[in-house]
């Protein structure tokens, strides 16, 4: 989505690199602070994935815009205030929901543990749960970071788009400490979720895309055509949309690819090889994954941050 960027701080953000953090993250941080925090982030998640499926996708995805414009560092989930429009309410984190979640998880979390969990490490835990409870990998969050205090929706120009080609994404990718093999691996996320219509109509409404098969092409046409009138309409990013599998890579391969994003690994030199691998190996793909999330977790961790009593504002 192309934003105008009328302020010089916002054009040098772009030019910026998150560091990728060196600072001391532990699987045991509240161990002793709060044991039961991992088992209220849990349960509070789980329950809210059977009151609505689109949990699962929608704290995953949550997670990654976090940890892409300031770290992870839970900047995303402030509330905007009259005199600043946060990350929230930037034109790419629109369609990010179930904030909710996490404040619920987080009330609970205060009255067990006051002034001690971050909301930066509430956010890590949940995306690891949702894709445990989709039959996805499970892995040690690592913990310690703080919560940001600075959120600014101008700077979610950052995040990568669907409309991006693979050199551009392998950049965005790259100036958060991530790789070639992070980015089609974490691209697997898309295993999980839907898209609207107007996120891939452009690939397929006046000249198809050609990397898109033609089957597939119609129907998507059918489900959104030209004159669409239902916001709701669109598409589920793999054929078994509500489990973590590699399904993902297969649709790629065949073309089946909802975002153009996501097509383009197909048919680049650079990722075309990770994404038949994972296609062919489940367990691959669940391993890298695990891991691609943990060095996502440490995109830019900030140690001089706070602990949050409510996610949605600064203390």
């Amino acid at each position: 989505m192309a934003i105008t960027i009328t302020s010089l701080t916002a054009f040098i953000l772009i030019l910026t690199v998150i560091p990728f953090s060196q600072s001391a993250l532990t699987a045991d941080y509240y161990h002793q602070t709060c044991p039961q925090a991992e088992n209220i982030i849990y349960q509070t998640v789980r329950n809210a994935s059977i009151y609505d499926p689109k949990v699962s996708a929608r704290l995953l995805r949550m997670f990654f815009h976090d940890c892409f414009i300031r770290g992870c560092d839970a900047s995303l989930l402030l509330d905007s205030t009259l005199g600043n429009k946060t990350e929230k309410d930037g034109p790419p984190n629109i369609s990010v929901r179930s904030f909710y979640v996490i404040e619920e998880a987080k009330a609970k979390i205060e009255k067990a543990c006051p002034h001690t969990v971050s909301c930066a490490d509430m956010l890590a835990v949940a995306a690891r749960d949702v894709v445990a409870m989709s039959q996805g990998p499970w892995w040690p969050v690592l913990k310690g970071r703080k919560d940001g205090r600075v959120s600014k929706a101008n700077e979610t120009i950052n995040l990568p788009s669907q409309f991006s080609n693979t050199t551009t994404l392998i950049q965005s990718f790259a100036k958060r400490g991530l790789d070639v093999k992070d980015l089609v691996t974490l691209s697997g996320g898309h295993t999980l979720g839907f898209s609207h219509c107007s996120s891939f109509s452009a690939r397929i409404h006046n000249s198809t895309d050609p990397t898109i098969n033609s089957e597939f092409a119609i129907s998507l046409k059918r489900k959104c055509p030209i004159q669409n009138k239902d916001r709701n309409a669109g598409e589920f990013l793999d054929s078994t949309s509500s489990k973590f599998d590699n399904d993902y890579y297969k649709n790629i391969i065949m073309g089946k690819g909802v975002f153009g994003s996501d097509q383009a690994l197909y048919g680049d030199y650079r990722t075309k090889g990770i994404v038949d691998s994972f296609a062919k190996d489940e367990k691959l793909f669940f391993k890298e994954f695990a891991a691609s999330m943990v060095k996502l977790g440490n995109v830019g961790v900030i140690e001089d941050g706070e602990v949050r009593v409510k996610c949605n504002v600064v203390n």
